[in-house]
């Protein structure tokens, strides 16, 4: 089958072995997989002589069940979240409590994005935020704008931010909340919602940025607030900033409790819900609900569709394009039944060759 691999920082669309279907685990055929910007441009630009396959959120169509698995039949719908069983490749093999069935009002297209939006949940979840409180969202990317319509349709009163007009416009057309591209701009906006209180959260999505960025984020949130970092960001702040008000700098892993740990995501022991009631597959069900009852909708996020031999050029776009790109969408040419598109050629390798 067909892969996207990064090498020494390039990246390659390879052949490579056909995973087998094992016990607590379901075998998929992707329709769909949405890159995460932000991860994968950090994994593409490693410069490793290991070869890393590239992508966690996918949807594709049930072609095998493993035993313990009961939730799922062959030729269903399902969405898929986790790497290293969730990539961009043609077939997967996936843990039963990392797929989720779609019900018929759910779109494909903005399924394949279940990682991200399990992700954003759980961030929210981190943030703790009750109905009618407040969060300022740093970082407008594709992570940043789920992040802040799951907020606004939650009863949140939000503040996005983005220094690019372009990611700003976007947010505003989707949702009806507050939007800056500038420091200045949230601090009115802070100062219009509670004057001289400050919000109860911020969530950090963007990578990359300064360490100053949580120095901020300290004087924006009220007494005892809440920072919850979710993108790459430089664990440097000001200790006074933060005991004055007696924060929570918090970092929020993944998309929830159960993520990297063996006995959840591989020998498929869940965990009880009234220990644990949002693990990671949980939220993904939630985000899956919220698209199918049209509570959110991220099509407009989908700035770009390309078949899988084309995936060099993705990379190449979400690096040079910002302003203009946002969810990139790989399209495996298989949801209707017909044949998937011609690739390109390549010799078959084992990972572990290369």
């Amino acid at each position: 089958m067909k892969a996207v691999i990064s090498l020494k920082g390039k990246v390659e669309v390879l052949d490579i072995e056909e995973p087998s279907v094992e016990t607590n685990h379901v075998r998929v055929e992707t329709c769909y997989s949405a890159i995460s910007s932000g991860t994968e441009l950090l994994l593409k630009n490693l410069m490793t002589d290991t070869p890393i396959q590239l992508g966690y959120s996918a949807m594709g169509i049930v072609r095998e069940i493993g035993e313990g698995v009961s939730h799922v039949k062959v030729g269903q719908r399902v969405a898929c979240y986790g790497s290293p069983y969730v990539k961009h490749a043609e077939f997967l093999v996936v843990p039963k409590h990392l797929v989720v069935p779609l019900p018929d009002e759910c779109s494909s297209k903005e399924a394949s994005f279940v990682g991200l939006g399990a992700i954003a949940i759980h961030a929210l979840r981190q943030a703790d935020l009750r109905f009618g409180e407040s969060v300022v969202v740093v970082g407008l990317g594709i992570l940043g704008q789920i992040v802040c319509r799951i907020a606004d349709v939650s009863g949140s009163r939000v503040i996005g931010l983005d220094l690019l007009a372009e990611r700003c416009a976007k947010l505003s057309e989707a949702c009806d909340v507050q939007v800056c591209d500038n420091v200045q701009d949230v601090n009115r906006t802070i100062d219009s919602f509670q004057p001289h209180e400050g919000v109860d959260a911020v969530v950090i999505c963007a990578n990359g940025a300064n360490s100053g960025i949580i120095d901020q984020a300290l004087r924006w949130i009220r007494d005892r607030g809440k920072i919850v970092i979710v993108g790459d960001v430089k664990m440097d702040f000001d200790r006074e900033l933060m005991f004055a008000k007696e924060a929570q700098v918090l970092i929020s892993r993944a998309g929830g409790p159960g993520r990297y740990h063996d006995s959840y995501e591989s020998k498929g022991v869940d965990y009880p819900i009234g220990y644990v009631r949002w693990t990671e597959g949980r939220n993904m069900a939630e985000f899956i609900r919220l698209l199918a009852e049209r509570r959110i909708s991220i099509q407009t996020l989908i700035t770009h569709e390309m078949s899988l031999p084309s995936m060099t050029v993705a990379y190449e776009l979400l690096r040079e394009s910002p302003r203009d790109v946002l969810g990139v969408l790989i399209d495996y040419g298989k949801e209707q039944g017909g044949e998937a598109e011609k690739q390109v050629s390549a010799v078959p390798v084992s990972l572990e060759m290369l």
